[in-house]
């Protein structure tokens, strides 16, 4: 089975299936957010990319718009204060951990030069 964007589609039309198809959240409208668990970007409905099989006829599904992320969306969440929270928390750690990592190479370098 070959997937398929939908292309094309109205405001109107792309809400109600964003609607009918996200059973774990609400959509009042294709500017609301939500956090990708999957790929860690913040996505709007209007971003969402709406798929159905190219036959048409399985039904339409909805993927994350993120290349190589097929998040679906029981893996979005609204993107509360605690979720931005937890992100900036995760980022902050990564980025600690980058700068642990180089200062123990520079200081392996630096101990291989003095034995040199």
């Amino acid at each position: 089975m070959t997937l398929v964007p939908l292309v094309g589609l109205c405001d109107k039309e792309k809400l109600r299936i964003l609607k009918r198809l996200d059973q774990f959240r609400e959509w009042n409208s294709l500017d609301d957010r939500r956090y990708c668990l999957v790929c860690g970007e913040i996505i709007t409905g209007r971003e969402l990319r709406v798929i159905r099989d190219k036959a048409g006829k399985a039904p339409q599904r909805v993927a994350c718009p993120t290349d190589d992320c097929n998040a679906i969306p029981m893996e979005w969440v609204w993107p509360t204060d605690d979720v931005l929270i937890k992100i900036a928390m995760v980022e902050l750690e990564c980025c600690h951990l980058r700068l642990m990592t180089q200062a123990g190479r520079a200081l392996r370098l630096r101990k291989k030069d003095r034995t040199s």
